[in-house]
């Protein structure tokens, strides 16, 4: 099985550039990006089309907001390295879609799915819980079922990474 790389971090730490720039090194051609985020509004098409160019063509890009374990046994085996980006948006995908919980057993299917795969997999995440209380039952919900995600994929990984403003820490 490949190996997996956790990487988390705050909002805009740099823990997405941070493993595009790992998982390019893995040698080979063939590169899949999973992305979570579908485009819901300008700023966002935006956004990911500006992401689309970092990556440049090298990246084949699935766009896949919710069954992630699915695509991971579907296209596995056929890439040299997988990044997914990322897996705290996969969650809120989740929660929304079914008011607030999340839906069947998301994240143990998740780990079954990284552990199947092939190749090496660089997942990032945002780490919620360094911030405040959040105010809504759906945002605590939220908060807990990230940590709870994070945890789980953290003690699956082979490597782990914190990055905070942009410098990366190896914490496993």
């Amino acid at each position: 099985m490949g190996e997996i790389v956790f990487v988390l971090g705050g909002a805009r730490s740099g823990k997405s550039s941070f493993a595009l720039a790992e998982a390019s090194k893995i040698a080979g051609r063939k590169k899949a990006f999973v992305a979570t985020m579908e485009p819901g509004d300008s700023e966002l098409e935006a956004r990911i089309s500006t992401h689309r160019m970092e990556r440049g063509p090298e990246w084949e890009t699935f766009e896949e907001p919710l069954d992630i374990s699915g695509l991971l046994g579907k296209i596995g085996s056929r890439y040299d390295v997988i990044l997914l980006d990322c897996l705290t948006l996969w969650l809120s995908n989740r929660m929304l879609l079914n008011e607030g919980r999340t839906i069947g057993d998301g994240p143990e299917g998740l780990i079954k799915a990284l552990e199947k795969t092939a190749c090496p997999v660089f997942a990032v995440s945002n780490e919620v819980g360094m911030g405040i209380v959040p105010g809504t039952g759906l945002g605590r919900a939220f908060r807990d079922e990230a940590g709870r995600l994070n945890r789980l994929v953290a003690a699956a990984a082979d490597r782990v990474y914190l990055v905070v403003a942009g410098i990366p820490q190896r914490i496993k």
